[in-house]
């Protein structure tokens, strides 16, 4: 299948995203909701909130890594909720962002997975029209259409309100590099499996 974004428009929607990451976007604006994403259950005792970019190395090396087990262990056994906050270095963060928002709020993390297994091959891409073909055929692997996905990059509004929202939040949180998580709202730097296991068990009280 061939992905109908000529190059023309590629470029077009490459600036106006970009665009839309200057800093001169004002928090007086109205910021409309952006759903927050998060596995777990709501009840569990402890929220271990991610940082991270789609875009980041040490990321992908984490999502691979260290958060399979902290899945099994730990969110699927009811202890931990996850809540995934998007930080957005460049447009290709952002890209990767809007096209896993694209699918319904239960296939996000499959997307997540997908984008940060394959960070070598889009993320270095060397056109926008690339890197664009590269994340579409993401989407496509995960189910969604071509339709669907342009209908989602196109939206500027909703660019917008995404990157309001990573403002804010990394303002509030004081967040300076990814991946950065906070436990029970105890900020923490990058660790192994073994290391975030020990905090982790400390903050359920054991």
């Amino acid at each position: 299948m061939t992905l109908s974004l000529t190059r023309r428009r590629t470029l077009g929607l490459g600036l106006a995203l970009a665009a839309s990451l200057a800093p001169a976007i004002s928090f007086a604006q109205e910021v409309h909701d952006v759903n927050e994403m998060s596995l777990g259950s709501p009840d569990a005792p402890v929220t271990l909130v991610e940082y991270a970019s789609f875009t980041c190395p040490h990321c992908a090396a984490f999502a691979a890594d260290v958060m399979p087990q902290i899945k099994e262990n730990y969110i699927d056994t009811g202890k931990v909720r996850l809540v995934f906050r998007e930080v957005y270095f460049d447009r290709a963060g952002l890209w990767a962002s809007m096209i896993a928002r694209c699918a319904p709020e239960d296939r996000y993390f499959g997307i997540s997975d997908l984008l940060f297994q394959r960070q070598r091959d889009w993320a270095v891409a060397s056109t926008p029209e690339e890197m664009m073909q590269k994340l579409f055929g993401i989407g496509r692997q995960a189910g969604l259409t071509d339709a669907e996905m342009e209908s989602c990059m196109s939206d500027e509004a909703y660019a917008k309100e995404l990157v309001e929202t990573f403002q804010k939040n990394i303002a509030a949180d004081e967040v300076e590099a990814t991946p950065t998580f906070f436990i029970n709202g105890q900020k923490e730097s990058n660790m192994g499996y073994a290391e975030f296991a020990q905090k982790l068990d400390a903050a359920l009280g054991g």
